[in-house]
């Protein structure tokens, strides 16, 4: 009678990979897994794990952009910028993508400056949290909504686990990413994303780059508002493996330019 075979159990993503062994991957749904080879034919094991995702590449001005936004928040917040009483279509979409990823999952709102879109969308039913680059963003946030939940990080080194989440919100909050950093910061959110899940994003329309040096009432501010055709938006979550939900446009209006939101989501 032959005797059993060994089982081999390993810790196999934690740390560096076994030496001797032959590590297989699957990376599809909230946590992947590793199928573990012995060599001398051990009994073969299934052990779940997750996967560690890279950061984006830091853009070169992320410093600059992080302390004007501490500079204005005071201002942002007393100016009620971002209100969305005045806008009923913007309500409306928030009502669209609360409605079709409730259940799906958490939401992260990425860029949740003082956080009264995260505040609506909770109001909403949607598990949702914040973050944004500017700590002061952050602190008004919590102040104002002390039972919601926000943090401080750059939406280019948020680590995201693969199908960890139900939505993704960019709302006017990625205008100031480098046009060669975007693309990555929302293929970081497409991966995030269980099957349905969606992300929903919204930025100022035109072509070309605009250099700040003031805002929100002549605050000082360095930053630069990168401009996007709708088309633009489109095609990088389509290059994300996005499927188009829908895309409301509005003209400039009160803004200096007109504006746009485009949802898409991961396919099921």
């Amino acid at each position: 009678m032959s005797e059993r075979p060994k089982e081999h159990a390993s810790k196999a993503c934690e740390g560096n990979p076994l030496r001797g062994f032959k590590s297989h991957r699957h990376r599809r749904g909230t946590a992947a897994s590793a199928r573990v080879e012995h060599p001398a034919g051990a009994a073969v094991l299934v052990l779940p794990c997750r996967t560690v995702p890279e950061p984006v590449a830091e853009p070169a001005d992320l410093d600059l952009v992080r302390t004007s936004y501490d500079r204005v928040a005071g201002t942002y917040v007393a100016m009620g910028a971002g209100d969305l009483g005045p806008t009923p279509w913007l309500r409306a979409a928030l009502a669209a993508f609360a409605e079709d990823v409730g259940g799906l999952g958490p939401v992260l709102d990425v860029g949740c400056g003082p956080g009264s879109v995260t505040a609506h969308l909770t109001g909403l039913g949607v598990d949702v949290s914040g973050v944004d680059l500017s700590p002061r963003m952050v602190a008004h946030a919590r102040r104002l909504h002390p039972g919601l939940r926000f943090s401080v990080a750059s939406a280019t080194d948020l680590r995201l686990e693969e199908a960890s989440l139900g939505g993704v919100l960019g709302w006017w909050s990625l205008f100031n990413l480098p046009r060669d950093v975007l693309p990555g910061v929302l293929g970081s959110f497409a991966r995030a994303l269980v099957p349905g899940g969606q992300v929903l994003i919204g930025t100022h329309v035109g072509d070309g780059d605009l250099v700040r040096t003031e805002a929100y009432g002549g605050v000082p501010v360095s930053w630069t508002t990168h401009l996007w055709q709708p088309e633009q938006v489109t095609a990088l979550l389509v290059g994300g493996g996005l499927e188009p939900v829908a895309e409301l446009r509005l003209p400039a209006g009160a803004w200096l330019h007109p504006q746009v939101l485009v949802a898409a989501r991961a396919p099921v």
